[in-house]
């Protein structure tokens, strides 16, 4: 068992990173991370002694002076080295670099800077040393305005606003699932000393192309209801980064009831990709579901019978609850990281239809267990 500690770790990568290596249970025992580790020496030794492995994610990426930046981000590096060397102690340090270090400016020579400090650490201390040259990072519950692009985007389309182009630049780009693969290879695998691993970009896109897209994904899917083409693996990593910026009280929504003297009709699901359909029904008083995907696009939809769904993003305590009656016909699409599930709270039957954007693969099924309340 990996004893893992990640600084930054309620920052976007550092979040992420962290939820993932909770799906990595049989290799790895996550170290708990406070920011304030930093702020007081004995606290950051006694921290750096439990790890086995640190990703240093910890790092300011803008501020209005450059300078600070440059500041924080080599003296964050070197309260980690001084920890470790008072302490006695050599985890293998995963550093998170950025293709920024080839860029003038401060940000990247910061980058530069704090890896060759660190490399420095490993060859004086015979300790070992990643240092991962990562390219533009995308997912979701990015910070608008500050992780990407992408998120601002994101975040412009769901609250009405519209977004512009400054500069229409063809852009590398790794989605967030992608990168935490990465750092996991570097964290379980035996290299020994310092090297550097340039991630390589999974896609390239200009600007405008990106916002075309999302554009579509919100006239699509927000405004019409309808799951848009996600075939290919890089629409359905934006589509999740898209939805996550949803607000929460977008959903349930109602289906359109057709009535007449025959009965009613109600058209569940529009989908300009693949996927699977199912049912189930559930008796009074019984909760299904308790469960988080990565990547899957799901929804639940209450055609008969009273329903209760509740969602909770992994790691956090906020539970949302959507109340849904056959009577009125509605469905609630699960986001990616929100560990979800459905109880029957009225008298009668409750019958939901499920569609998922991919065909359950026991070898593969993207379904981690965690009960929302």
């Amino acid at each position: 068992m990996i004893k893992v500690g990640i600084t930054g770790q309620e920052g976007f990568m550092g979040q992420h990173l962290f939820n993932f290596l909770g799906t990595k249970t049989e290799t790895v025992q996550r170290v708990a991370y406070d920011r304030s580790v930093f702020d007081d020496q004995e606290l950051l030794k006694q921290w750096v002694s439990q790890c086995d492995v640190i990703v240093h994610i910890a790092a300011m990426n803008r501020h209005e002076d450059q300078q600070v930046i440059y500041d924080t981000n080599v003296r964050l590096v070197n309260k980690l080295i001084s920890a470790c060397e008072e302490a006695a102690v050599t985890p293998k340090i995963i550093f998170s670099s950025s293709t920024q270090e080839e860029c003038d400016n401060l940000y990247g020579k910061s980058k530069r800077d704090g890896r060759k400090d660190l490399e420095d650490w490993a060859a004086k201390n015979k300790a070992t040393v990643a240092s991962l040259v990562i390219p533009n990072v995308f997912g979701p519950f990015g910070v608008p305005f500050y992780n990407s692009f992408i998120a601002t985007f994101c975040h412009q389309l769901n609250h009405g606003q519209q977004p512009s182009i400054h500069q229409d630049a063809e852009v590398s780009l790794i989605y967030i699932n992608e990168l935490l693969e990465a750092f996991y290879l570097n964290i379980i695998n035996e290299r020994e000393g310092a090297y550097l691993d340039r991630v390589a970009p999974t896609s390239k896109h200009k600007v405008s192309e990106i916002l075309e897209k999302l554009e579509k994904f919100k006239e699509t899917y927000v405004d019409k209801g309808a799951v848009p083409d996600i075939n290919d693996s890089f629409s359905l990593n934006l589509f999740n980064t898209f939805t996550s910026f949803i607000p929460k009280d977008y959903f349930p929504r109602k289906f359109t009831k057709h009535t007449d003297d025959r009965g009613a009709f109600v058209e569940i699901m529009r989908a300009a990709t693949a996927g699977q359909s199912s049912y189930s029904t559930t008796v009074p008083g019984i909760t299904r579901g308790n469960h988080y995907h990565t990547r899957k696009v799901e929804r639940f939809a209450v055609i008969s019978g009273k329903a209760s769904i509740k969602l909770r993003k992994v790691n956090t305590d906020k539970v949302y609850e959507y109340i849904l009656d056959g009577d009125t016909p509605a469905y609630v699409d699960m986001p990616i990281w929100y560990t979800h599930n459905i109880t029957n709270i009225g008298d009668t039957e409750l019958i939901t239809l499920f569609w998922i954007n991919e065909p359950y693969d026991p070898a593969d099924p993207d379904t981690y267990f965690e009960t929302v309340d």
